[in-house]
């Protein structure tokens, strides 16, 4: 069965963004945009809420622009390819190789466990992120923190009062930005 994964930048105090809505300490250096980019290698279906979508949108035709790197143009075509499930109320069409959700989160995600293969279903975005661990669908959660405290914002986890023990599958430190990943798998 395919399991589902939410990978994020956050702040050691434990937030995606800070209290303004800004995110710009996550921009990865080189050595983390290769690994971003290896982890993305591994999913095969990416779920995704309307801010996180518009966010991204960047990314549907930034392989037209003749100036892009190619560790970005790889990313961008990495990106385009793969599919994504746009969940949201208020669009009514979406572009590239996305669809809108047709059905609630845990019944996309039931059905997308359910087809063959081995890659991933990544949750992305911390309100949908936080509604797939009410319903505790998220198999792995996958930090990058970053050395910075931005006093309160957009949290990664869900603030419940639900216990989730989890196991450590991998960690390693990024030396050029001293930023720390963590890969917790749940423990069932």
């Amino acid at each position: 069965m395919r399991s589902v994964t939410y990978s994020m930048g956050v702040s050691l105090d434990g937030y995606i963004a800070g209290p303004d809505g800004r995110f710009d300490w996550t921009e990865p250096d080189e050595e983390v945009f290769r690994f971003v980019t290896d982890e993305t290698r591994e999913v095969g279906v990416y779920l995704l809420g309307r801010r996180l979508y518009e966010t991204m949108l960047y990314w549907e035709t930034a392989v037209q622009d003749p100036t892009l790197d190619a560790a970005n143009r790889t990313w961008a075509e990495l990106w385009t390819a793969l599919p994504k499930v746009v969940f949201s109320t208020t669009l009514t069409e979406v572009q590239g190789n996305a669809r809108l959700a047709s059905g609630s989160l845990t019944e996309e995600i039931e059905r997308l466990r359910a087809e063959p293969g081995d890659t991933t279903i990544a949750v992305g975005g911390a309100t949908l992120a936080a509604q797939a661990a009410a319903a505790d669908l998220i198999d792995e959660y996958r930090a990058r923190v970053h050395p910075v405290l931005v006093g309160g914002g957009v949290p990664f986890f869900p603030r419940g009062e639900r216990r989730v023990d989890l196991e450590l599958v991998e960690n390693r430190t990024f030396r050029s930005s001293r930023m720390v990943y963590f890969r917790y798998r749940v423990v069932r």
